[in-house]
């Protein structure tokens, strides 16, 4: 790679005018640029171009297809770019926040930061993985929390579109990544699993907590393979004040056959949500990583395992949908018996699918929790009563408006299926409640809506008011 600048402050190209360079990598120079007709400031990149090395140019080929075709709060916004006849770059958004990046000084990070830092780049990644992309390279300087709050990934030049060619695995015979965060697969040149993405955010969660990285800095194949049968230390060992639950998602997602892992990023996300509701198993237990033999019996698995052809993502996402059952209370005995039959029904038609059970309840003046709690205690009895393990998780929602908390609660957990009640037998704009028919009309998937069953006065509620009103 040559060390010579590519642009000096005050260039200008395309109409940019270069302020500030932001980083000079090895593949690439970052730049802060201004243009009359934009504001605020954008970032530019451009590619390094070495005499014998193709693989930051193939980089850049990759980020100016994919980059265009994302939308949404999880990505920078693209703005322009420039071909290979004169200066290949990239112009986009300048994402204003915080780079997880300016964590690592400051590690390990208290539990409950490391749980919230997981939920939300578990919710950019399944914005992302929503739109065909993986982006195959999670690490802390790929990461940005925006001032609101939602994270953003950042450089997708080693990304992979499912309806795009892979140049990357097209021309080259090598695996690429950051040697910390590659995913088994990965090392094996397998690019097409949005789960390779959830092993690495789970090496990323176990470095925030516990300033180590699970695999250490590994140099060259030998090094890198070892992760295929290799289980890491658990995090307990490193600190011991690591909650059973953390433990069990980040080796959740540790695990080294992709099969094993969370089937995908907004499950991961939906059980962040609620941490004290995630199934333990032996993994929250473990206080030193598994034996040689077990290795050893891992390592001859790998050998003798027959070839695996990967699903493309929208299959994969249909096979693990989230469903959302908005449960009110206030519909009596019946109407929740209804429901809890439609979900059982399509939780089991679907194995790998999880069910989040939500219902909401007015908002809670300071001090006053008696109803949230008493509310919370009901709805997980609910979903226990489905016998579906830890497929499910509760959650009480605190709002004076139930349509808009239920559907940014969809929105934020990225729900593929929402089932709920109308308050009357008579599928019309006019019969329906207004939580329904609002969330009939503004959700962004699919909506199943149960009749409620003729109410008797056996099945009344006891506290109709907080009942959603559907």
């Amino acid at each position: 790679m040559t060390d010579t600048p590519i642009f000096q402050p005050g260039d200008v190209l395309d109409g940019f005018h270069f302020v500030e360079r932001l980083h000079d990598g090895g593949m690439s120079e970052i730049w802060k640029v201004t243009r009359e007709d934009m504001s605020p400031p954008a970032v530019l990149k451009a590619p390094k171009i070495p005499g014998d090395e193709a693989s930051a140019i193939v980089s850049l080929e990759m980020e100016q297809m994919i980059l265009p075709l994302l939308h949404g709060p999880h990505a920078p916004r693209f703005i322009s770019s420039g071909d290979f006849s004169r200066q290949p770059y990239i112009a986009m958004e300048l994402i204003e926040g915080e780079s997880l990046l300016r964590k690592v000084d400051d590690l390990p990070l208290p539990i409950e930061e490391v749980a919230a830092i997981g939920r939300g780049v578990a919710q950019a990644l399944a914005g992302l993985h929503a739109q065909n992309v993986l982006h195959l390279d999670v690490k802390p300087s790929n990461i940005i929390r925006r001032p609101n709050g939602v994270y953003a990934l950042i450089d997708f030049g080693l990304s992979r579109h499912e309806h795009l060619p892979d140049l990357l695995a097209e021309e080259f015979c090598v695996p690429f990544g950051t040697a910390p965060y590659l995913a088994p697969e990965q090392v094996l040149r397998d690019r097409s699993d949005p789960r390779s993405d959830i092993f690495a955010l789970g090496v990323t969660l176990y470095y925030l907590l516990t300033g180590e990285r699970p695999f250490g800095f590994p140099h060259g194949k030998t090094e890198l393979a070892r992760r295929l049968w290799r289980d890491p230390e658990p995090p307990r060992r490193l600190r011991p004040d690591c909650p059973p639950w953390l433990q069990e998602a980040i080796l959740h997602c540790l695990e080294p056959d992709a099969q094993n892992r969370y089937a995908s990023a907004a499950q991961l996300a939906l059980n962040l949500a609620a941490p004290e509701q995630i199934a333990l198993t032996g993994r929250s237990e473990k206080l030193k990583a598994d034996s040689w033999l077990t290795a050893r019996k891992r390592w001859w698995a790998l050998k003798l395992a027959p070839t695996r052809y990967p699903q493309n993502l929208a299959t994969r996402r249909a096979n693990t949908p989230i469903v959302m059952a908005a449960v009110d209370f206030s519909g009596g005995v019946a109407a929740t018996d209804v429901l809890r039959t439609h979900a059982r029904k399509l939780m089991t038609a679907t194995p790998d699918a999880r069910l989040a059970c939500v219902t909401v309840i007015p908002r809670q003046r300071t001090g006053e929790s008696g109803g949230h709690v008493r509310r919370l205690i009901e709805l997980r009895r609910w979903a226990e009563s489905l016998n579906l393990g830890g497929r499910t998780t509760a959650h009480v929602l605190e709002a004076d408006d139930p349509a808009k908390s239920l559907l940014d609660f969809a929105r934020e957990t990225h729900v593929d299926h929402i089932l709920l009640f109308a308050s009357a037998p008579a599928f019309e704009d006019s019969a329906l409640g207004p939580v329904a028919h609002r969330v009939v009309t503004q959700a962004t998937c699919a909506v199943t809506l149960l009749r409620r069953p003729r109410r008797t006065a056996e099945a009344e509620a006891t506290e109709p008011r907080e009942g959603l009103g559907i």
